[in-house]
């Protein structure tokens, strides 16, 4: 007998969907400016800005990508207990170790059953942690190409400093290179998430839609749930989802 828990929150799913969006556009047009692979004729009427057409999409979708991940990283103080900071550092609890213990066993075939969590096992967890630092690196590296076209700009003034240690080209190539890295950890993400679903069966696939998933009623509390100071009373009551209910309750 199974329970439906509300695990993501709107802006969670939120923030997942626009940095799905948004990374497909970046990496669609970053690719083509620093490798044309359209030739266009001359005679179309749209020829002669194409490229400044593919500059724009680009500039937008990387500002609507820094929109976004702002978004995640103030959630991750204002949101559930799924949605904490702590998920990112799991190393730092017991419950938190332990479970990438786990989950590390699970993968390399060393035990059947799989980690039972709500959100994110520790694992996962750990490897988000990489996710963001890779995204702050190319947040970065694009602001300061972007501040070298707008030398007025305050993206300029943040940014220009990184010049004094590595060339423009350098910069180019870590932006590019965290591109594919975050291209190649999409189809691993899908994959697994996939595998996951049918493997424990609780509806992860569509929870990134829903926000629910569905879990046995005896399951104990997440890792994360457990880390301290998660379990005081007054910031596990904080952490209710929109159902009104706290984490591991059921409708």
């Amino acid at each position: 007998m199974r329970r439906r828990v509300y695990v993501w929150e709107i802006p969670v799913r939120l923030v997942h969907w626009v940095n799905v969006l948004s990374i497909v556009l970046l990496s669609f047009t970053g690719y083509f400016i620093g490798n044309p692979y359209l030739f266009i004729a001359p005679r179309e009427s749209y020829a002669n800005f194409f490229m400044g057409t593919v500059r724009f999409v680009h500039f937008a979708a990387a500002f609507l990508f820094m929109s976004s991940v702002l978004l995640r990283t103030y959630w991750a103080f204002a949101g559930n207990a799924y949605a904490d900071w702590r998920g990112l550092f799991p190393f730092l609890s017991k419950d938190g170790r332990k479970n990438m213990l786990h989950a590390a066993q699970y993968y390399f075939f060393l035990r059947r059953d799989p980690p039972e969590v709500a959100g994110h096992n520790a694992l996962a967890g750990l490897s988000y942690m990489i996710i963001v630092i890779l995204y702050g690196m190319i947040i970065f590296t694009g602001l300061a190409l972007f501040g070298q076209l707008h030398p007025v700009s305050p993206w300029y003034t943040l940014t220009n400093w990184v010049f004094g240690f590595v060339t423009m080209q350098r910069v180019r190539i870590v932006h590019h290179v965290i591109m594919w890295a975050l291209l190649i950890f999409a189809v691993y993400h899908v994959y697994v998430a996939w595998l996951i679903d049918m493997e424990e069966g609780n509806g992860l696939m569509s929870s990134m839609f829903s926000g629910f998933k569905f879990l046995p009623r005896n399951q104990d509390l997440d890792w994360i749930e457990k880390s301290p100071p998660l379990t005081d009373g007054a910031t596990f009551q904080r952490r209710k989802g929109s159902t009104g209910k706290t984490p591991m309750q059921g409708d």
